[in-house]
């Protein structure tokens, strides 16, 4: 008796060693106890890609697989398919050649599918077979309208609309809360509210920012990590879009004179995102800050963070220890909640009881404890640490170290039996130690706590669609530790990436251990320079001689690594 389809492609993937036969058990085992199909349990474990497991589908059925993100699909043929069919059978007509009509599938089985498409179009089909991920971004791209043309259209007709601008600038500093309430609930405003938010999610921007100016209004979003002009609504509007925001997260519209916070949570593309919103008052009207918090792609996992090796290393093992302080380090923005929560999820057992307390709670992990302060009711980083010890924690995080009150019960902490991670606002390693000392810590409370300090940063990522080659200049070669005319890599630029050669963003990070050497450099008082040079000769890479790993790797670019690494980044010898 022959094999079936499933039994085939189970024998392929372990005879091919794509995968072992201990994580196809592993799977097997979840799939009977907790029901789902195989291949969705193969790849949401990491056992395969979505990619592999097509193309090994692909060869059992004999159809050939298509990436239709690299295939320009001839405009003539998209309507010989009517668009419902095309969502309802996850079909995207490819060519036609004579009588034949090609189709790429993500179920080329759908034998339904087939014969409805027959009947439909009187033509003979050919079967290509493509990921879901595949199908959806061709779906979008060549049948639906994109959310920004629809937000140029509301805005075209916003400026050309008299009446609409005429009751929009009545909007000012005399208008009462009741008109101003009205007002923003009128279709116009909160469609348009509503598909920048939606549009910033789709192109994976981490913050919106929108900032009246003189005799415009200026949004922006920041996508990885640099802010991109994306729309210019008109001037009369404003107060309408910023009422409208506070209106979603909660805030007082009356009030213009004060900054405000907040936060909300919206459904769009399928998912629950989290906007947590900052109204900051200005010469101009206010400026509203949004950061998105999309939980669906959070890089929780000290693996997909995309350190080198030698840091991760000291970062595991710091990790690994029993109780004492890690603390990370660098700008706003730049991942180091993201590292804590990964450290957390690599050492979560059933037997440690792990507390947080942040501002806010930004993603929640499941067993494990959050608190978000309060400090207008007196829920302080302090005041939450002094109750958390009393709860017999293992292990701490807290959100941020601001003053010395935090830093003073964290570090008791630490000596008494805690693990506790922090993070903090210096831009080195070796500064976060001085930073330390300015705010009233004791040297050798600091060497006897602190088990090791990393600085971090993120970089963006060439895009693997328009990657090229190129030599270094002998300049630039010099100043990187590089031997003149090395072959490294940058974007041209294309449709996926706007145009800008980067997509996606990945980490660098210099890791200090707190060593017998530093320890005693720290309880002498020592600056900053003298504890980074000491930590590079027991071997800390820089975050700049970090970055030259990735150049070297095609991960990131030259200008990408100048761009991020400051000044004193720069390559010398010890």
């Amino acid at each position: 008796m022959s094999d079936s389809l499933k039994e085939r492609i189970i024998k392929r993937l372990v005879e091919g060693k794509v995968m072992s036969q201990e994580q196809l058990n592993k799977a097997l085992e979840i799939q009977k106890t907790k029901g789902g199909k195989l291949s969705d349990i193969l790849v949401n474990e990491k056992y395969i890609t979505k990619e592999e497991l097509t193309a090994i589908l692909g060869q059992e059925l004999g159809t050939p697989p298509i990436k239709l993100s690299r295939y320009k699909i001839d405009p003539a043929i998209l309507n010989l398919i009517p668009k419902k069919l095309i969502k309802q059978y996850q079909i995207m007509p490819v060519s036609k050649i004579g009588e034949v009509l090609t189709v790429a599938m993500v179920d080329p089985l759908n034998v339904f599918a087939i014969d409805d498409l027959k009947t439909l179009t009187g033509h003979k089909v050919g079967i290509l077979i493509t990921t879901d991920k595949e199908m959806e971004m061709a779906i979008s791209e060549y049948y639906e309208s994109s959310a920004k043309d629809t937000i140029d259209g509301l805005i075209k007709d916003l400026k050309s609309d008299a009446s609409q601008i005429s009751m929009v600038e009545e909007v000012d500093e005399s208008l009462d809360s009741a008109k101003l309430a009205k007002l923003v609930q009128e279709a116009p405003v909160v469609k348009l509210t509503n598909l920048l938010l939606a549009e910033a999610v789709k192109e994976r921007a981490s913050d919106i920012l929108v900032e009246p100016q003189e005799r415009t209004l200026k949004i922006r979003y920041r996508i990885d990590g640099v802010l991109r002009d994306v729309q210019t609504p008109p001037k009369a509007i404003q107060n309408a879009i910023i009422s409208r925001i506070k209106v979603m997260a909660g805030l007082n519209i009356a009030e213009r004179r004060l900054p405000q916070d907040g936060r909300f949570i919206a459904k769009l593309h399928s998912k629950e995102i989290d906007f947590r919103v900052s109204i900051l008052p200005g010469s101009f009207g206010e400026k509203a800050a949004l950061r998105i918090l999309d939980k669906t792609t959070a890089m929780l996992g000290l693996e997909k963070l995309g350190f080198e090796e030698n840091p991760l290393k000291a970062l595991r093992e710091a990790a690994d220890r029993p109780h004492g302080m890690i603390l990370v380090c660098g700008p706003t923005g730049c991942g180091k909640t993201t590292t804590l929560y990964s450290i957390l999820k690599s050492i979560d057992t059933p037997e440690d009881n792990i507390v947080t307390v942040e501002d806010p709670v930004e993603y929640q992990l499941e067993g494990i404890n959050q608190v978000t302060i309060k400090p207008a009711i007196g829920l302080t980083f302090a005041s939450c640490l002094r109750s958390i010890l009393r709860q017999d924690p293992d292990i701490i995080m807290v959100g941020e170290i601001r003053d010395f009150d935090t830093v003073d019960i964290a570090i008791k902490a630490a000596l008494t039996g805690h693990l506790v991670l922090s993070t903090i606002h210096t831009t080195t390693a070796s500064g976060s130690i001085v930073r330390l000392l300015n705010m009233g810590v004791e040297p050798f409370l600091i060497s006897s706590s602190i088990i090791l300090v990393a600085a971090q940063r993120l970089v963006r990522k060439v895009c693997p669609e328009c990657k090229e080659s190129y030599k270094l200049d002998e300049a630039t070669a010099e100043q990187l530790g590089l031997e003149p005319k090395q072959i490294v890599y940058r974007g041209k630029g294309c449709g996926k990436c706007m145009n800008t050669g980067y997509k996606g963003r990945v980490g660098l990070m210099e890791a200090l251990p707190l060593t017998l050497r530093i320890r005693e450099l720290v309880s002498g008082g020592a600056q900053e320079q003298q504890i980074r040079e000491a930590a590079r000769k027991e071997g800390m890479a820089t975050l700049r001689e970090n970055g030259v790993e990735k150049i070297l790797k095609g991960t990131t670019t030259v200008e990408e690594i100048f761009r991020v690494t400051a000044g004193d980044q720069d390559i010398s010898d010890i």
